[in-house]
């Protein structure tokens, strides 16, 4: 069976121009952008004017005076992302949002924002970071601010925050907390720029997973450093030194297995390539971004420095485990060869 055909057509009723920025694109446009990552082989687009082919060079339809019988029926008023576009390739009747005036379009945008919300996220991600970085998300998406741009913004937050943490007082620490978490919350905001604007690159994702792990690096380290001024011993340096040494190797570990070989789509995704097992599940949920709450809560005790004892065990020891998940993936392969 060969891949659908999608048709934009003009709605029955009434609509806002199909040349509307919703977002940052115009309706259309994100549509004709999205269809072919919902397994669409061709949009044609029926009837379209001058201001809508203008607002369509360059994003690959064809305009066509009338839709091909054989195609799926889309008006060009309904705001659809690719899981809309994919259900209705499947047969779905209908999908998406449609917006026939200026007051649909905050619900269609809710609709577009919310699909950016990834199946795999930690509980305070999903619910709490989601909820402000995609608000943010919304106000940048009609100017010209780059999802690069966000991600060096992310990591410079989270890098002035890091040496808050060599302090043992609460009002210190706690700063470093807040920048830490707000380092998150705004690090989310690149790939939620991306995917709305269609601007994902291969750099955009190398990108932010290091400079999230550079973050990561520099709190452990400023983290043992604390501890050890505070309590005059050596030992809670050398926590440090563990911590960090096993995020980069970790890191490195994920980099090369997962986001060096060519593929579509996100560039990290799971640790596992070729299995699921309990142990990648297990391995995929701890290495979600939730353990910066605990890190703002220990520091309004003043006692976030010592979450690098913990850090110094259990990071070494999501090492190990991704090094048993790359020997099961390498026997899996072996065996399907």
């Amino acid at each position: 069976m060969s891949p659908p055909v999608l048709a934009l057509v003009p709605p029955s009723g009434p609509g806002i121009p199909p040349q509307t920025m919703l977002l940052g694109l115009p309706l259309a446009r994100r549509t004709v952008l999205a269809a072919p990552r919902a397994g669409f082989s061709r949009v044609v687009v029926a009837g379209a004017d001058a201001a809508l082919a203008a607002a369509l060079d360059g994003a690959g339809a064809e305009l066509v005076a009338a839709a091909p019988p054989d195609a799926v029926r889309l008006p060009w008023n309904v705001v659809a992302h690719a899981k809309d576009l994919r259900a209705l390739a499947d047969g779905a009747p209908e999908a998406g949002v449609p917006v026939t005036g200026p007051a649909d379009v905050p619900r269609a945008e809710k609709h577009l924002l919310r699909s950016l919300i990834k199946d795999e996220e930690g509980f305070m991600s999903r619910h709490l970071d989601r909820s402000i970085s995609l608000a943010v998300s919304r106000r940048l998406a009609n100017t010209a601010v780059t999802p690069n741009q966000m991600t060096y913004v992310a990591v410079l937050i989270g890098l002035v925050g890091a040496p808050f943490f060599l302090s043992s007082r609460p009002s210190v620490q706690v700063v470093g907390g807040i920048l830490f978490l707000l380092h998150s919350i705004i690090d989310g905001c690149d790939g939620e720029l991306a995917r709305l604007k269609f601007q994902e690159s291969r750099w955009g994702g190398v990108l932010d997973f290091w400079g999230d792990n550079v973050v990561h690096v520099a709190v452990f380290a400023a983290m043992g450093m604390g501890l050890a001024l505070q309590l005059g011993q050596a030992w809670p340096a050398w926590c440090g030194v563990a911590a960090v040494v096993a995020t980069i190797a970790s890191a490195y570990t994920v980099y090369r297995r997962t986001m060096t070989g060519p593929k579509e789509g996100p560039l990290y995704t799971s640790v596992a390539t070729h299995s699921d097992t309990l142990l990648s599940r297990l391995t995929d949920a701890v290495s979600r971004r939730d353990f910066i709450y605990l890190v703002l809560i220990m520091s309004i005790f003043g006692v976030a420095d010592w979450f690098v004892i913990s850090s110094a065990i259990m990071i070494p020891v999501y090492f190990l485990a991704l090094l048993v998940i790359a020997w099961n993936d390498r026997r899996v392969a072996r065996s399907a060869a």
